[in-house]
């Protein structure tokens, strides 16, 4: 115990340092009456940084506005949308949904995934305490990579986006590339941007302990203020010290993260700047491995809360810094950009079961070859934005112009030390191997590829009939250009360089107020993928593509509760691995879908959201011929996640809550000869609010999978198996 705590006290003590810094400890004890309204200070948050005047607006797309909650609180009433500004949900023609700080604590979120599998659309392919968080919307994967900061790519970790610094996740469902440019993992599917917290009107040191299971413990600190005559200026500061086994018997996770945030909101100059750390430490994270595509029938998952490469170990270390600017040249003209620089690393341990000379993966029993690597990475990124945008009207339309430059450059370092075929051993996912030693001596990471993503595009949306009919039109030309490296040599081994000038259309058809209909039409280019270490074409760029989407839908307000429905369509080339193991493009993939929301709240103490996503992943143009109209594996073709929150009338401050989630099983290969099982979770959680000696403080329990079942999460032949039941206590106390 003294050990643990000594750890908690290491990744704490960089927080505290940082606290002390910005001067908070002499806020002074507030108010009786403060502490009444900060119980809920997500609340509030929408006045972080203009006092309340023009958050609530839907349009003005202000650097720092944001629009207010929903009913209910959970989601918001619009969100940001890059190219296009800040919009309202019924003015906006894409499907969005933009989830506010409430639903993040009130889930007690740990990271970005924990909150965006609440949409049916979202599913993960990786578990808790993996190598990172990959998401799957409307059936294409989207990397942990491609979340933008601020709604700019590359400056989050790479691996996963902790919750405790974020305000806003907005999700974009279909591509984003030409409201934000390039996604650097060349997603598709849609486009996720967080919003990070800003300094409040009302100072405040927030403290929360928290416990999950099994034995892990850490403490959260968020506070923030703000100063000048009309409190201009802002700071925030949250910071993170967490240690102990996590979801993995014999584990250890241990994370430090720390996030300032300085802000400054004047009449007609409006600036922010993030500084964020993040680093991590794991012993015995999260497997993932392969199985044969070949076998008769689905092992059986293994123990959730066991390890198949025991002993496995990862050091994660982020850091980020990224400034934003605006300034009204006129009342109606707006000059804007956005820089920022992020640098990565990670080591681990890296065991596999594709063996050389075996047979590739897991069979059916659960037998596979286990060899053991070294797989080390580094990353540096610069990503940014310069633009003007005008509002302006020309006899009874009302325009609103966006002029914008994107620009991202990435470069890539690798170490791959692995040992050979003939020292792989024999393994059993329920019986698992000791890990070999890794023979060969540990090397420092070299550049292995350079990617470069610009794009200028222009964009208006005009409206008539006080916003009765919305049309949007733009073009973003877009340029890729990638080098590819040898490791030892440094020698140039390939290169790519494309352009492509993609339309976007988009209207809003309001017949009544709280109705719209609505249609769009997008295209984007995408960088090719850089295959990974595993496979015989490792380090190889394939070329970049284009995909496209058609959606019409229908979004309603009833005045509490929002229902929205949506029919789709993606087309992009598809990857496949080979039986000689090379990731190649095998012809094209095309989801087709249905897509049923709703959320808010169906009474003053009863809110929640439901939705479904009905997906037909077909593949159009396979190689094999045998293989046309099947569907694309690891694509479920059903989806579905509800939630409800409960204030119940017998104990004032005490709120209920749970939410189901439901996937269909994916086929494991192409061939569609076998099919995952389909899973259900169950989550159930608790909250109370209260007043200790006059101080706010609230309690959340929650339990995630109830049933603790085992259940497969896949990207077809690619598994792991998902986190077991889970316990979440903590305590928030306000000062």
């Amino acid at each position: 115990m003294r050990k643990r705590v000594s750890k908690l006290a290491t990744t704490l003590s960089y927080s505290a340092v940082g606290i002390a810094s910005l001067g908070l400890a002499g806020i002074g004890s507030p108010s009786s009456a403060w502490a009444q309204t900060a119980v809920r200070l997500d609340e509030l948050s929408v006045e972080a940084s203009s006092g309340g005047a023009g958050r609530g607006s839907s349009g003005s797309g202000r650097l720092g506005d944001l629009p207010p909650p929903y009913a209910g609180g959970q989601v918001a009433r619009g969100g940001s949308l890059g190219i296009l500004g800040t919009r309202d949900v019924l003015n906006t023609p894409f499907s969005t949904v933009n989830f506010t700080q409430q639903v993040i604590q009130d889930q007690q979120a740990r990271t970005v995934a924990d909150t965006l599998i609440n949409d049916s659309s979202v599913r993960l392919t990786t578990g808790s305490n993996g190598f990172d968080d990959t998401f799957q919307i409307r059936g294409f994967d989207v990397p942990s990579q491609d979340v933008g900061l601020n709604g700019l790519y590359g400056l989050v970790p790479s691996n996963r986006v902790a919750a405790q610094y974020i305000e806003r996740i907005e999700l974009l469902k279909g591509p984003g590339a030409f409201m934000y440019g390039i996604p650097p993992g060349g997603s598709v599917g849609g486009s996720i941007n967080i919003v990070t917290k800003r300094a409040l009107d009302i100072p405040f040191v927030r403290v929360t302990p928290q416990f999950i299971s099994d034995g892990n413990f850490g403490v959260h600190v968020d506070a923030g203020t703000r100063a000048g005559e009309n409190k201009e200026w802002g700071i925030r500061f949250n910071g993170l010290g967490r240690t102990g086994e996590a979801s993995i018997n014999g584990g250890d996770v241990q994370s430090g993260i720390g996030a300032l945030s300085l802000d400054y909101r004047g009449e007609r100059l409006r600036w922010a700047l993030d500084v964020i750390s993040q680093n991590d430490d794991t012993k015995n994270f999260r497997p993932q491995m392969t199985l044969q595509a070949d076998i008769p029938f689905i092992p059986r998952p293994p123990d959730a809360r066991g390890n198949w490469y025991p002993g496995t170990l990862l050091k994660q270390r982020d850091n980020t810094i990224a400034s934003f600017v605006e300034y009204d040249l006129t009342d109606w003209l707006t000059a804007y950009g956005g820089i920022g620089y992020r640098a990565g690393s990670n080591q681990q341990t890296f065991p596999d079961s594709r063996v050389f000379g075996f047979s590739n993966g897991a069979d059916a029993l659960g037998n596979f070859r286990l060899i053991n690597a070294f797989y080390d990475s580094d990353s540096s990124t610069i990503s940014g934005n310069a633009g003007v945008k005008a509002r302006f009207d020309t006899g009874p339309i009302n325009h609103s112009l966006n002029l914008v430059f994107t620009g991202f450059t990435r470069e890539d370092g690798f170490a791959y030390v692995s040992n050979t075929p003939d020292e792989s051993v024999p393994s059993n996912i329920y019986r698992p191997a000791p890990l070999p030693v890794v023979t060969g001596a540990r090397l420092n990471p070299q550049r292995y590829a350079d990617t470069s993503l610009t794009s200028v595009a222009v964009v208006d949306t005009m409206s008539v009939l006080d916003d009765r009919i919305l049309l949007t039109a733009g073009v973003r030309y877009q340029m890729v250009n990638q080098k590819g490296y040898d490791t030892v040599t440094q020698a140039r081994t390939s290169e790519y360089a494309s352009d492509a000038t993609s339309p976007l259309a988009g209207i809003v058809i309001k017949p009544w107020q709280n109705v719209s209909l609505y249609a769009n039409y997008a295209e984007g280019l995408t960088a090719g993928m850089i295959v990974a270490p595993g496979f015989s074409n490792a380090g190889a760029i394939l070329s970049p593509y284009k995909s496209d989407q058609q959606e019409v839908g229908i979004k309603v307000d009833w005045g509490t509760i929002t229902t929205t429905a949506a029919l789709f369509q993606i087309s992009r080339p598809n990857q496949a691995v080979s039986a000689t193991n090379v990731v190649a493009y095998n012809g094209e993939q095309r989801n087709r879908g249905l897509e049923l929301s709703a959320y808010g709240a169906i009474l003053p103490s009863l809110r929640g959201f439901a939705s479904a996503t009905f997906l037909r992943p077909e593949l159009t143009k396979p190689d094999d011929p045998l293989q046309r109209g099947n569907d694309a594996s690891g694509v479920p073709d059903l989806t579905a996640s509800a939630g409800l929150e409960w204030d119940t009338p017998w104990v004032p401050g005490l709120s209920l809550n749970g939410r189901v989630i439901y996937t269909s099983g994916p086929y494991l290969t192409n061939a569609n000869t076998l099919r995952f099982p389909d899973w259900t979770r169950v989550d159930l959680g608790l909250r109370y609010a209260t007043l200790v000696y006059d101080r706010p403080i609230t309690f959340r329990f929650n339990v995630e999978n109830v049933a603790d079942n085992r259940y497969w999460l896949t990207t077809g032949t690619f598994v792991t198996v998902a986190s077991p039941r889970t316990f979440i206590l903590s305590a928030s106390l306000d000062f």
